[in-house]
């Protein structure tokens, strides 16, 4: 399973020094970034938007992907295509159409993927997924870093990959919420081919090692 990616969540980063963080994890061998954008509206939290993206762009050539935890996601498509991500993930959970927003994701020449709370079923999310290149797994209540992997989640990823092969259709994985080097291994098992991660890189005194454990564990066979 060695094509399994880690993206490290700089919501857990030391924000004085944004860029520095990124290009300390992009040495360690991290894959890409994850953007967690929370509006305090849609999660009870702010963290920040496109202009802080687009300042720790030009620090890395590593793959941006933006998840907008907000309520009206397709109104700010273009702010965060000028800041440089490559994708942009919305919830399942906005009232707004998820295949219309997929669509005018694409038309804006980024990836575009959804992300399932974990009071969500993931039938909800089946009709979007051919148009969709990523579904993210939140295993932990979206809002905050550090928080503690709920385990019952896991069904969730076996469900999505069973019916992306079902519908004959190609779609990352991704798992956001507690995600560590002791249930990296599990996670990709179940068919996760994306590992966000966020204090268990950076709040240790190692980042190179860290990652290197994280991969080590996610493609051990079982």
């Amino acid at each position: 399973m060695s094509h399994v990616k880690i993206y490290p969540s700089i919501l857990s980063a030391d924000f004085s020094c944004l860029g520095e963080e990124v290009q300390r994890v992009e040495k360690a061998g991290a894959h890409g970034i994850h953007l967690d954008v929370m509006d305090g509206n849609f999660v009870p939290n702010i963290t920040f938007g496109a202009s802080v993206i687009k300042s720790i762009r030009k620090t890395t050539e590593l793959p941006f992907w933006a998840h907008l935890m907000i309520q009206h996601p397709e109104k700010y498509i273009d702010d965060y295509k000028d800041a440089g991500v490559q994708g942009i993930i919305f919830h399942a959970e906005i009232s707004y159409d998820h295949i219309k927003l997929a669509a005018a994701i694409h038309d804006a020449g980024l990836g575009a993927g959804i992300s399932i709370n974990p009071e969500t079923e993931v039938s909800e999310i089946f009709d979007c997924l051919p148009y969709l290149e990523e579904v993210l797994v939140m295993t932990v209540h979206p809002g905050f870093g550090g928080q503690t992997f709920m385990s019952e989640q896991m069904n969730k990823i076996t469900e999505i990959r069973n019916k992306a092969e079902e519908l004959d259709h190609h779609i990352e994985i991704s798992v956001d919420g507690g995600v560590n080097k002791n249930n990296a291994g599990e996670l990709v098992q179940r068919g996760v081919n994306i590992l966000v991660v966020g204090s268990a890189i950076y709040k240790s005194d190692n980042y190179e090692k860290a990652v290197k454990e994280i991969k080590m564990n996610a493609e051990k066979q079982p």
